[in-house]
């Protein structure tokens, strides 16, 4: 899942968050660099990676992806997801997307001591294009595309990504419906046992 799926699936809780949102960024002792509420946030963001990746509906979308995209297919399932989160936002949560955004944005920044600095340059273009908030439709989608694309390694055809998108769009809709509900069901039920167990 992507970063906004993530803020999402932290449940209102600030360090949780701001674990959820550093989980590809850290590595080692986690217990002795972060406080427990943090070090949860990251457990769980590496436990809703690993469901995401081994379930039927998002293992379908990347079928579909491959062919043309590759290794890139994850990547993009994961913008796509953000995608249908960030477009359908009020069939999820009762405040405003672009107020959530900025929220999620304001709490990051309360913790700077803590925040990696390979984290900090990926953070300051999110907040600038604020990217939570520019998932929500085709055009923000592109960007993101087009900009990842410039960065891969190998040959994406990211660039393309958001044709394929309005091209399957409700078929991939439909799938990412059925994800999402078993996901956030997981991601409750993950975060009480990882609260609980430090």
């Amino acid at each position: 899942m992507n970063f906004l799926a993530h803020a999402y699936l932290s449940f209102g809780d600030p360090k949780v968050l701001l674990g959820n949102f550093i989980g590809d960024f850290v590595r080692g002792n986690l217990e002795k660099i972060y406080d427990r509420d943090v070090v949860v946030g990251v457990k769980l963001h590496r436990e809703i990676d690993f469901y995401t990746d081994r379930h039927p509906a998002v293992k379908e979308i990347q079928t579909m992806l491959k062919p043309k995209f590759g290794r890139y297919a994850t990547i993009i399932t994961d913008m796509y997801f953000d995608y249908f989160l960030a477009k359908y936002w009020d069939n999820y949560h009762s405040i405003p997307l672009e107020e959530f955004s900025f929220q999620v944005y304001e709490i990051i920044e309360d913790y700077p001591e803590i925040l990696p600095k390979n984290f900090l340059h990926t953070f300051y273009y999110m907040k600038k294009q604020n990217w939570l908030y520019a998932y929500r439709n085709i055009a923000g989608i592109k960007r993101a595309m087009e900009g990842m694309a410039k960065r891969a390694s190998f040959k994406s055809n990211m660039e393309t990504a958001h044709l394929f998108l309005e091209e399957h769009h409700e078929v991939i809709r439909e799938l990412f419906i059925a994800f999402f509900e078993d996901l956030v069901a997981f991601a409750k039920i993950r975060l009480a046992v990882l609260k609980s167990e430090i």
